[in-house]
């Protein structure tokens, strides 16, 4: 084992014998060898800890560190300890690595040292098994390649799978590596890399197969829910978009402009008014405040020296169709506006 690999791959490990070892097979088989591969049991009761073992005895870079259960943050922090590397890849144990995928993202990084993380497109697998609320999910996360589309729509939803992701180790030092907040770890972090300035990347190509099953974590853990998001989504934006606006503006009065106006709220936004474009909505109130027509915009924002907008409307088409709305006013995404849903 060379003393400093070029990569660090950290691989949380918790009950997953089923397909552990085709994971692992996966990344074995890289056309990048100098890598090591930094295990982290999180007190598995199944037959993990013995098929780790079984991979440490035969492979070298393979290194074993066990916890008692207590979770994805605790086992990824743990893992960072060890990592030895510059660049950290993340992968979990149910997907599959393509075999340029180490290659081709430390290659990125090496020729683009202001780029703190780099992706790539993923696939869903099975494929017979990807519902269609995934499948929708990753025809949006695959369209966000260059660093000014992910920057634009990063208040959506992750514009990252997080087991295809390498980053720089000096980002993750800097930003004190990965928080508990109540909701998903990794989306924290890409917002706290967002608000620092950190330029993102995403090959496009697929190098990761990204496994679907009822077990996935976003699937069965509360800090992936709806709720948690957008909580998440509130968090960051009041403390950068939206810090020392005068006059907040939410267009969409539904279901998901009412969920996050009440977490704006709680961060003591300035929210002013809702926009919206059903006749039996305008002229009424939401929160105690008005309920406008697109047409009445214009004026509204004139009557404030630093407002801003947050598109929050959730059907599909419609963050297209509000946008054109407001690129005709003038308004600038990601300076004047932003799309949140």
């Amino acid at each position: 084992m060379s003393a400093k690999p070029i990569v660090s791959l950290l691989i949380p490990c918790y009950n997953v014998a089923s397909t552990l070892n085709s994971a692992l097979e996966s990344i074995v088989s890289q056309t990048l060898q100098d890598f090591e591969v930094i295990l982290v049991d999180d007190g598995s009761s199944d037959a993990t800890p013995a098929i780790l073992r079984e991979w440490a005895r035969s492979d070298e870079r393979m290194q074993i560190y066990t916890q008692p259960h207590t979770g994805i943050i605790a086992a990824l922090n743990l893992g960072l300890k060890h990592c030895r590397a510059d660049y950290i890849a993340r992968m979990d144990c149910d997907d599959l690595a393509h075999p340029q995928r180490l290659e081709c993202q430390a290659g990125y990084l090496e020729a683009n040292p202001d780029v703190a993380l780099v992706s790539c497109l993923v696939e869903g697998y099975p494929p017979e098994q990807v519902r269609e609320g995934f499948r929708v999910y990753l025809e949006w996360l695959n369209s966000l390649v260059r660093d000014e589309e992910i920057r634009r729509e990063i208040f959506v939803e992750s514009p990252f799978a997080h087991p295809s992701v390498m980053l720089r180790r000096t980002w993750l030092e800097k930003l004190g590596g990965y928080q508990e907040h109540g909701w998903a770890e990794d989306y924290d972090l890409w917002l706290r890399m967002y608000l620092n300035g950190a330029r993102f990347a995403k090959l496009n190509r697929v190098l990761l197969s990204w496994r679907e099953s009822p077990g996935r974590l976003t699937r069965t853990d509360s800090r992936y829910s709806v709720e948690n998001f957008i909580r998440a989504k509130a968090h960051y934006l009041s403390r950068g978009p939206l810090s020392g606006r005068d006059g907040v503006i939410i267009w969409g009065a539904g279901m998901m402009g009412r969920r996050l106006s009440k977490h704006l709220a709680r961060q003591r936004i300035p929210l002013v008014a809702f926009v919206d474009i059903d006749p039996a909505k305008i002229g009424r109130t939401r929160r105690g405040l008005p309920i406008l027509s697109p047409e009445a915009l214009p004026g509204l924002w004139k009557c404030y020296k630093n407002p801003a907008l947050l598109a929050a409307v959730g059907s599909r088409g419609a963050r297209q169709l509000i946008r054109q709305r407001l690129e005709g006013m003038g308004l600038r995404e990601g300076s004047d506006w932003w799309s949140t849903a």
